[in-house]
């Protein structure tokens, strides 16, 4: 007898539909049934349904009625859900992705640090510099594509978008720290930074400290615009 297909569960499903959106295999518009996933995955309709609803509130499919399940519009995806950041990080679309999201960074970044400054307690203001201090020493000894200064960078942008007290930009802290390791994890972090990013790491942490708003946005700014070059010549 022929072996018995290995039944998949529910987050195979997700991870495998999920990466053929993202990634392009399942354009806009294309359509899918519940029995045809059911065949190909050698799942029960329960555990599809489950699978769909979760694309669902990705926003990748949606279930019309006599038609089954539909791509949806890429401009419909929940497009700063570190999932869906993750599966389109390992497509075709990852120079596309990294472009829109460092886009948005030099929108709200600076603003951000000039919040910061601005309004922030002194007690972020010292872990900010500490930060920058960090990064700036692990970047100089040529550690910029190490796990330390991941975690570092990460703490850093973090305390920059939440420490001006506007909560919808720290919301903004999960999608970037996804960006920030994807791109280590798929080594397009240099080890020895670009000129000019540490630099204005510290130029940001220290307006900040000195309770400079305007110098503190531009400093960031100046810190994106050079990220954003980096993007660009990917």
């Amino acid at each position: 007898m022929p072996p018995t297909p290995a039944v998949a569960s529910h987050a195979h499903i997700v991870e495998t539909l999920g990466r053929r959106i993202a990634g392009g295999d399942l354009e806009p518009g294309s359509g899918m049934t519940v029995a045809g996933l059911e065949a190909e995955f050698s799942a029960s309709r329960t555990v599809v349904r489950e699978a769909v609803r979760v694309l669902e509130a990705h926003g990748l499919l949606s279930s019309r009625r006599r038609v089954g399940l539909v791509v949806r519009p890429r401009a419909e995806w929940d497009s700063l859900d570190a999932t869906v950041i993750e599966w389109t990080l390992d497509g075709p679309r990852r120079r596309d992705l990294l472009i829109e999201l460092t886009e948005l960074r030099v929108a709200v970044e600076p603003v951000a640090a000039r919040l910061a400054a601005e309004r922030g307690n002194d007690d972020d203001r010292a872990l900010l510099l500490r930060w920058a201090q960090r990064l700036s020493d692990l970047g100089a000894a040529g550690h910029g594509d190490s796990p330390e200064y991941l975690d570092a960078d990460i703490a850093y942008h973090s305390l920059l978008l939440s420490a001006g007290g506007n909560p919808l930009f720290a919301n903004l802290a999960s999608p970037i720290t996804e960006i920030l390791r994807g791109r280590a994890l798929r080594g397009l972090t240099p080890g020895i930074p670009r000129v000019g990013t540490l630099e204005a790491h510290l130029a940001t942490a220290r307006a900040i400290s000195a309770r400079d708003g305007a110098a503190a946005e531009a400093s960031a700014r100046e810190h994106l615009t050079l990220v954003s070059g980096e993007m660009h010549g990917l």
